[in-house]
């Protein structure tokens, strides 16, 4: 029956049609929610005056409006990543390992490098268009229908942190990897009240005009994520970075642990995983240690005992961290006229690695 296939061809094309366009719109509704000056100049206000400021009060007002109170975030099993440089190649790689083991993830991370959906992803894989204009449109509406005055919406970001969370609980993840967006105390992130395990990766200066000026005033703001009851791991940072931290740690009693070198761990019925870099080979320890104190809570009854660390990889570990893809972090493009090397850095140390990286390769 020719017609029956061409009728549902046209149908599909329209279908197709229809999900690109509410995806597009949906793209266009989130940029015209981009903070401006006076949002940001407020922010850095409350961070230096050491305050909470309104931030996680509008973070529980707009996740209430969508139906998402604290006591039902509460339910979403969380790892929270901070850091300056390597905070979203750790969670990709901590969210990889955890995937090999079999658990379902989420995924939030922030900036994208292609397309805004890369931000939220499920089981390793971005949100498809039709999915992310579903979610959006929910979430947008629910905002929308319920402002108490105009203007009564989050920001970017902000927005798409109550989304991310959304879809996450009612997809019923088993475990959410969440990476701060700016900072930690303040971020919105960080409304986040149980959080059974956080990483904060190498710290360094960056987003100064928010965070301040000096090592200390950046440790401070990331330090923030650490919680009473939560196990937080870190990797070697320098002394001054390294005493805020410890000093946060002790005064809301949450255990710091430094994490081991890449290089002392062993390896199961000889699996071997080479890494090149320094700064990634800190970064796969982080999101070892992370993973698998995440795991044996889940599997000891929300029991939590910092001085358990892995010292023996797995298949399953080996094989996340193998398996990771992180586009736009020491990435080479091969092209038929060339190789284009493509990395994020952002930061003074991170430049001098990238180029470092680059020099290597190019020998």
């Amino acid at each position: 029956m020719p017609g029956i296939g061409l009728g549902r061809s046209l149908i599909a094309t329209k279908l197709g049609k229809m999900f690109c366009n509410k995806y597009e719109e949906a793209v266009h509704k989130l940029n015209s929610l981009q903070s401006n000056k006076a949002t940001i100049a407020q922010i850095r206000k409350h961070i230096k005056t050491g305050q909470r400021c309104t931030n996680m009060k509008d973070m529980e007002n707009y996740l209430v409006r969508t139906g998402v109170p604290l006591s039902k975030l509460d339910e979403l099993s969380v790892i929270h990543v901070a850091g300056t440089k390597g905070k979203g190649s750790t969670s990709a790689m901590c969210e990889s390992i955890l995937r090999a083991y079999g658990y379902r993830t989420g995924f939030y991370s922030s900036p994208h490098l292609v397309a805004v959906r890369e931000r939220i992803r499920l089981a390793g894989i971005p949100l498809s268009e039709a999915t992310f204009a579903d979610y959006f449109h929910k979430v947008y509406d629910a905002l929308y229908k319920t402002q108490e005055y105009e203007g009564d919406m989050p920001k970017y970001f902000a927005f798409l942190t109550v989304m991310a969370f959304n879809v996450f609980l009612e997809q019923k993840v088993d475990v959410a990897v969440v990476e701060v967006g700016i900072g930690g105390l303040v971020d919105y992130t960080n409304i986040l009240r149980k959080v059974p395990v956080i990483g904060i990766t190498a710290l360094g200066l960056d987003h100064t005009a928010i965070l301040g000026t000096t090592l200390p005033e950046i440790a401070a703001a990331k330090a923030g994520v650490m919680k009473t009851g939560c196990l937080a791991y870190t990797v070697q940072q320098e002394t001054e970075a390294m005493k805020v931290l410890q000093q946060k740690a002790c005064n809301v009693n949450c255990p710091l642990t430094i994490v081991p070198k890449y290089s002392t761990y062993a390896f199961q019925n000889g699996l071997r995983l080479s890494i090149q870099l320094e700064a990634y080979k800190m970064n796969a320890s982080l999101a070892i240690q992370l993973a698998h104190a995440w795991m044996r809570i889940k599997c000891n009854n929300n029991v939590k005992n910092p001085d358990l660390l892995v010292k023996t990889l797995s298949k399953e570990t080996v094989i996340g961290l193998r398996d990771c893809k992180w586009p736009g972090r020491y990435h080479i493009v091969e092209t038929e006229w060339g190789s284009i090397y493509l990395d994020g850095a952002h930061t003074k140390e991170s430049m001098e690695i990238c180029a470092q990286w680059f020099e290597n390769n190019c020998r």
